[in-house]
């Protein structure tokens, strides 16, 4: 997956870090209350070395006394020492690694926590969400629409949710595109349970992410919240199944209040998982019947322009240049690319390896290759 490309690394200066965990962890100041003070004052610092009636002013007497007042070492002292295990970041709002996306959602999380690779949170993306009692046609649908997403070269985001967003996890994982998870719950808990390995491999192979203080639990309060994140880092989001009242019609009216756009997967007028869909239709999300529908929509139809590498085209020549030629953009099968290019099988795995090892080359579930 291609998480890697370079990119602005998350700020690693513990005292700076300090100052914003201990902002986040002020009870009943929250996100909006965080971003007040940060606007009227600059960096936490700044906002600690304030007098109470400066504080006052922003926030009113009583948030100005806690602000103050609250012990917050204990929080404090819990990020930094879950920041020093491997592959866990922090990520603030005046950070240059700030997914830039997020910047133009009305209320950016001033504090991500992250698990995995921060530049995952900068990649083009495409939330898949959905039901957690799913159907198996859902489930189904969720994999392939998402595994078509990532081959295509872009990264599925979902909430690690059973049900479609599980599904939505897999198939991206399953394509170079790659997938990540905003979760409901602190960075250092895992929702549901039996989620576990998956929250696992995406942490390994893209990323975990989570605005919430550590130790949070699966509050109900917390999926909202949640949502608005997933929007935030999609330039689109699909809906696969949902009932009427649900957390994913939630996530696509958010999207609609990002500017994002909004698919959805028709169904049953029977079927009750398929309403919400209906509704989001008639609101104006755009039927989709397949992930080409999505790529044309979001004109990120080529996997080359989608994965936003930046790299130039390689420089090959003879057997190797037809083999490039060969790969095209597509997924592609080895017994086609040796009818493509006339070699004998050894000749084309020896290619086949340098382009990987070049990072030129992904190898996909079932024997298939693509270019990158």
């Amino acid at each position: 997956m291609w998480c890697v490309t370079p990119e602005p690394q998350p700020v690693t200066d513990l005292a700076d870090l300090a100052g914003w965990l201990r902002l986040g962890s002020i009870p009943g100041l929250g996100a909006v209350g965080q971003r007040q003070l940060l606007a009227a004052f600059g960096l936490p610092e700044q906002i600690f070395a304030a007098d109470e009636p400066a504080l006052a002013a922003v926030l009113g007497q009583a948030l100005a006394r806690q602000v103050l007042s609250h012990d917050t070492r204990p929080a404090v002292e819990r990020g930094l020492a879950w920041l020093q295990a491997p592959d866990q970041h922090l990520i603030t709002l005046a950070d240059p690694a700030y997914p830039p996306l997020l910047l133009e959602i009305p209320d950016p999380p001033p504090l991500l926590y992250v698990k995995g690779q921060p530049a995952c949170l900068r990649r083009p993306s495409v939330a898949v969400v959905g039901a957690r009692s799913a159907t198996p046609q859902g489930v189904r649908n969720a994999e392939d629409f998402a595994r078509s997403l990532s081959e295509a070269g872009l990264q599925v985001v979902s909430g690690l949710a059973l049900g479609i967003d599980a599904a939505a996890h897999r198939g991206g994982l399953a394509g170079p595109g790659g997938s990540l998870a905003v979760i409901g719950t602190g960075a250092d808990r895992i929702y549901p349970a039996r989620n576990e390995a998956l929250a696992r491999q995406l942490a390994e192979e893209g990323a975990v992410v989570s605005d919430l203080p550590l130790g949070s639990g699966p509050l109900a309060h917390h999926f909202p919240r949640r949502n608005r994140i997933i929007a935030g880092l999609a330039k689109g989001v699909l809906v696969v199944e949902a009932a009427v009242q649900s957390g994913s019609l939630i996530t696509a009216r958010l999207a609609v209040e990002c500017s994002r756009e909004v698919f959805a997967i028709p169904g049953s007028i029977h079927a009750p998982l398929a309403k919400g869909c209906h509704q989001l239709i008639r609101e104006g999300a755009k039927l989709v019947e397949s992930a080409a529908h999505i790529l044309e929509e979001l004109r990120l139809d080529e996997p080359e322009r989608a994965l936003a590498l930046d790299l130039p085209p390689p420089a090959l020549e003879g057997d190797e240049a037809r083999v490039w030629d060969a790969l095209g953009v597509e997924a592609t099968e080895m017994d086609l690319l040796l009818q493509r290019t006339s070699l004998t099988p050894e000749a084309l795995y020896a290619i086949l390896l340098t382009l990987e090892l070049e990072g030129r080359l992904a190898r996909l579930p079932g024997g298939r290759l693509q270019r990158l």
